[in-house]
């Protein structure tokens, strides 16, 4: 496709995704976890839903190349957020406690989407990835690694999204009258924030909230998380491969940016990176990802949460509650 044909809907994300970059820096919006990703999905969403069909004509190229290329450039540059020695402080038990939660939220949304709700298994899929792994982030790469029509995979991701972020949100308010209700210790709690909480914008913002322990203990297990989203795509598309019987015939659809998003994780955590370079790469990979949502917020509309019906809303109410639930078994009580 060429450039010309891109500038359009490139421009107008663009205006989105800064907009929403300098909003998340202003002080009351980053306190409540207002991340340039979450307030990227709001604003498409407005504009999306005040002018229903700006996703398309000749605004379309341009979205579509965000959703796919500057996604897939997005998550491969999330990588350098993160320093594995950091990481391995949180031991064996903070990945445990990551492992059990992601596998059983994954496995109990799938389960419940299908057989219960009758859903389709991908928007079961995309909002089981995104209520266990990191929110928005998981879901539309999780997407790109589904076998979906262009029309599909961005309805279905779009769905998801929102539904993901509803709920993410709604911790906000409730983790903090939780800590005061179960007067657990803040080094503690901050782990069942970062194994539970959708968003890193949203588990930020909690730990800041309750301050101490809570809030290094809850980024660096909600870290572990985000790196457990390489193996999971990897795991997804040998599944996919398997059920389409190609797996043996060379069908398995090995996600690049998932397999760059570990090689620059590795290379942030071997190798001293001058700063001004490393923050130059990680404000890349957040603004690629800001260009993404912005543009699959312009396709969240209200039509289409209505085509959707209640079904993805009482999924991502189950999972939620049991991420709150279940989640705050295996913190306090199995592992205590």
């Amino acid at each position: 496709m060429s450039f010309p044909k891109l500038l359009p809907g490139l421009g107008l994300i663009a205006l989105i995704a800064a907009a929403s970059i300098f909003a998340a820096q202003r002080g009351e919006l980053s306190a409540i976890g207002a991340s340039p990703l979450t307030l990227a999905i709001a604003a498409g969403a407005l504009l999306g839903n005040l002018r229903p069909g700006l996703a398309r004509g000749i605004w379309q190229p341009g979205t579509r190349f965000a959703q796919k290329t500057l996604l897939r450039a997005g998550v491969a540059l999330y990588g350098f957020n993160l320093d594995l020695q950091q990481i391995a402080e949180a031991g064996r038990s903070g990945l445990l406690i990551d492992a059990v939660m992601l596998v059983s939220t994954l496995a109990i949304g799938y389960f419940v989407g299908t057989r219960w709700l009758r859903m389709d298994r991908e928007s079961a899929l995309l909002i089981s990835a995104g209520s266990a792994i990191c929110g928005a982030a998981a879901i539309v790469a999780t997407g790109s690694v589904l076998r979906m029509s262009e029309s599909d995979g961005v309805r279905k991701a779009a769905t998801a999204v929102a539904t993901v972020v509803l709920f993410g949100t709604a911790a906000m308010f409730l983790y903090p009258l939780l800590f005061a209700w179960l007067g657990e210790s803040r080094s503690l709690f901050g782990v069942f924030i970062g194994s539970t909480v959708h968003e890193v914008a949203q588990v930020v913002a909690i730990g800041n909230a309750i301050g101490g322990e809570a809030a290094h203990n809850a980024v660096i297990v909600k870290m572990i998380r985000v790196l457990l989203l390489v193996p999971f795509l990897l795991g997804l598309s040998f599944w996919i491969a398997r059920r389409r019987g190609d797996a043996q015939e060379g069908g398995v659809s090995v996600p690049w940016f998932a397999l760059a998003f570990l090689l620059f994780a590795g290379v942030n955590s071997a190798f001293a990176i001058p700063e001004e370079l490393l923050q130059a790469l990680r404000q890349s990979g957040i603004l690629s990802l800001t260009f993404a949502m912005a543009a699959f917020g312009m396709e969240t509309t209200f039509g289409l949460l209505r085509q959707a019906g209640i079904k993805p809303l009482l999924l991502g109410a189950l999972l939620f509650a049991y991420l709150v639930a279940i989640g705050g078994w295996v913190n306090f009580g199995l592992l205590e």
